[in-house]
């Protein structure tokens, strides 16, 4: 796994986390903070909760101070949720800027940074079709979030940028 393999991987991470945030734009304040709709959580703390693992990989990745645990503060609104996936967006690309094939391939108590990496991602999916099925029971479905999807609209804006 390569840099740029890992980067395609977050990219699809961060569009199709869009998509949630962008499908739950209008959604009922009751439907946003409902507990128990998965679990003990409901559609906004899922998405709290994919920010926080999210944030918690890079921060253990990386070495960095402290450990957010958005889960543990009050439910924010979905504008303060996006404004932290904005920041954690930015926080990430820095991380990424940092890493080599190298620290990818470090293998740290049996798994690769790269497996790690990946594993986040995936983590994410988990989180963001069990938003999505919230979502699509009130109204609000975020449409088709698969990572060929992703690739595809990816092809089509490269080859319309080329085209034009």
């Amino acid at each position: 796994m390569q840099q740029s393999d890992i980067r395609f991987l977050f990219e699809y991470d961060r569009w199709s986390t869009s998509r949630v945030l962008d499908a739950a734009v209008g959604i009922h304040d009751a439907t946003w903070s409902a507990p128990n709709a998965i679990d003990e959580r409901g559609l906004g703390a899922i998405l709290v909760h994919q920010l926080g693992a999210h944030q918690r990989w890079r921060h253990g990745i990386s070495q960095s101070p402290g450990e957010p645990h958005p889960e543990d503060e009050p439910l924010p609104s979905l504008a303060e949720l996006r404004g932290r996936w904005e920041q954690e967006w930015h926080d990430f690309n820095a991380f990424l800027d940092g890493i080599d094939d190298a620290l990818l391939a470090y293998v740290h108590e049996g798994i690769a940074v790269w497996q790690m990496l990946a594993h986040v991602v995936n983590h994410g999916t988990q989180h963001r079709s069990e938003a999505a099925a919230l979502l699509t029971a009130a109204g609000h479905s975020p449409g088709e979030l698969d990572m060929i999807n992703f690739a595809e609209e990816r092809i089509a804006a490269e080859a319309a940028k080329e085209a034009g």
